[in-house]
Parts: structure tokens; C-alpha cells; sequence
């Protein structure tokens, strides 16, 4: 049987112990923009025919744009982080992963699913590295990593360019993840991309077969990439919307031990009392199983801060 793996959401599972509505309910337990990117409804064509190349060939323009891509790193986009996350433990033979915890359990999960055996330090033979890290917020050092696979998941990224490990995107054996659905809050889009060493990004592509991405998906996520005024625009809106929600916090006795501009991660008294506490003002929070005193919450859109004030 598969590992049961811990996340955020499950709101309809809230819902049903706390009573209301769906849309009653705000859900800060994962760590998506509130305040998503405004899309424009794709050309007809982009529903009723197959992804075509010129499509696609936009996307990932936009992408090595976007990010900076090294001209000798390959650019592949995908049906969400998530898709590749479940593939990458195939490129090579089980043995050792490392991947320094507590960190996003996904990884973990696909590699020990594939036979490998996952420890939190040391050397091995592949190496995962969540930059800036899920739930904490810390970022990678840059240490030189002696691994033939090395993921760097950058999916919380795009709120701190300037931190961005793009530049290994070119060593052998790299492959660096970034996620769509977080930044432009766009989750149910379902795009993701892996950028790296050009013969693991090829096996990756196989694996995944013909036309991954959808053809609304490609059109949106190229203008989306392209607009890069409205991406400096966010990440001064959530820097704000951040300092505000840490003082809505303290102001309660939590305290700020890590996080991003997307999410924030308190130290309190005990995470389930919080948790219960705010759910019955229909907010949903994330909890840990391995820390009882760690809640992590992400932004209210613009329209729903006064809930949480209330909620709090």
C-alpha cells in the first residue's frame, strides 16, 4: 500500500467537522497566491485541437526568459511539479537518496515508491534539496553536492528570484523544479517545469509521452510568463500581505520562525488548539504531525483578512 502522505488542504474534510459552507471558508493551509494571476480565456483552438508546437515552443521561450535559463540547460514543461516529482526517481537505479527533513513528504514518497531508500543526511547517490525549503522557509546554501541525480525544487522560488539556483541548471545530473501553481496561484492549471541537465530532462519528456501539457495551460502560462510586470507587482503585494499577517500573529502570542512571502510558519503554544481555534471562524490552517507546536498559514485574499482577524 502507498505511503499516506501529509498536506495541506482537505477542506472539505473541515467543512464537514466545523460546519458552514465551502465558500464560507477560507483555506490557508497550503501556500498558493490568493490573488492569482487574471487569465484571459484561451483561443477555441486551444481546447479543440492537440497541442501544437508552436504552442509549446512559446511556453518554454517564455520560461527560459523568465527564470534566466543557461543556454546549455533544457526546459521541459509538464502537468505540474507534482507529475515530475512522481517520475524523477526513475532516472536512476534505487539506492540512497538524501533528502534533509522535515521538508515537502512528496519526495520522499515517489522515491521510496520506487524502491529507494531515503535518508535525511549523508552521502548518497541522489540528493534533494527544497530551495526555499516547505515548511521553514530556509534556503540552500549552494554547497557543492556529490550525487549523480541532484533535485533542487524551487516551486517557492519566484517570491525571491535573487536566490534562485538557475545557474546549476547546466552540471550533470541537475535537475531544478519549478511550480506554477504557487506563485501565480494558479493550481488547477496543472504546470510545472523542469530545468536541468538536457539527457535527465529528455527521459523525463519520455516518460511523460506526447503532449503533456494541455493547450490552454501552454497559452496561459506563456502570457502569464511574459508578463513580468505583474510578477514585480506581486512580489511586492505579498512581501506587504506578509509583515501584515505577522503582526496579526504576534499580536496573539504566535511567533515567526520561518516561511516565505507565500506562507509563514508560527511557533505557538499548541498547533491544534490554534487550529480548532480558527477553524471555527471557518479558517483552515496546517498543522504537523512531527512538530505540535508548528502552524503554518498562508495569505488571505484581499477580501477575507478581516475573517482571520475575527477568526484569531
Amino acid at each position: 500500500m502507498a505511503q499516506k502522505r501529509d498536506h495541506g488542504g482537505g477542506l472539505d474534510a473541515a467543512v464537514a467537522r466545523y460546519g458552514g459552507r465551502r465558500d464560507m471558508w477560507v483555506d490557508l493551509s497550503t501556500g498558493i497566491n490568493p490573488e492569482p494571476y487574471p487569465v484571459e480565456m484561451p483561443a477555441a483552438d486551444a481546447w479543440t485541437a492537440l497541442p501544437d508546437e508552436s504552442r509549446a515552443a512559446r511556453l518554454v521561450t517564455a520560461a527560459r526568459r523568465f527564470w534566466s535559463v543557461p543556454d546549455g540547460a533544457a526546459v521541459l514543461a509538464a502537468p505540474g511539479a507534482s507529475a515530475l516529482i512522481s517520475q524523477i526517481p526513475r532516472l536512476a537505479a534505487p539506492a540512497t537518496v538524501c533528502i534533509p527533513a522535515p521538508t515537502y513528504n512528496e519526495h520522499a514518497a515517489a522515491f521510496a515508491q520506487h524502491g529507494w531508500t531515503v535518508a535525511p543526511g549523508g552521502q548518497a547517490q541522489a540528493r534533494v534539496e527544497v530551495h526555499p525549503n516547505n515548511p521553514d522557509g530556509n534556503v540552500w546554501n549552494g554547497s557543492d553536492v556529490r550525487a549523480d541525480l541532484h533535485i533542487i525544487d524551487e516551486s517557492f522560488c519566484d517570491v525571491m528570484p535573487e536566490a534562485s539556483l538557475i545557474g546549476r541548471a547546466t552540471r550533470p545530473g541537475t535537475v531544478i523544479l519549478k511550480s506554477f501553481g504557487k506563485f501565480w496561484g494558479l493550481a488547477g492549471l496543472r504546470l510545472g517545469f523542469a530545468i536541468g541537465d538536457p539527457a535527465m530532462v529528455a527521459r523525463l519528456a519520455d516518460m511523460l509521452g506526447p503532449w503533456p501539457v494541455s493547450g490552454p495551460a501552454l497559452d496561459i502560462g506563456a502570457r502569464a510568463l511574459e508578463d513580468v510586470d505583474w510578477a514585480e507587482a506581486t512580489r511586492g503585494r505579498l512581501a506587504e500581505d506578509a509583515k501584515r499577517l505577522d503582526g496579526m500573529f504576534d499580536a496573539k502570542g504566535a511567533a515567526l520562525i520561518g516561511g516565505t512571502d507565500l506562507f509563514r510558519l508560527y511557533r505557538v503554544d499548541d498547533a491544534q488548539a490554534w487550529q480548532d481555534r480558527l477553524a471555527r471562524g471557518h479558517v483552515w490552517s496546517r498543522t504537523f504531525p512531527y512538530a505540535s507546536d508548528w502552524l503554518r498559514i498562508g495569505l488571505p485574499p484581499a477580501t477575507r483578512w478581516d475573517q482571520v482577524e475575527a477568526a484569531l
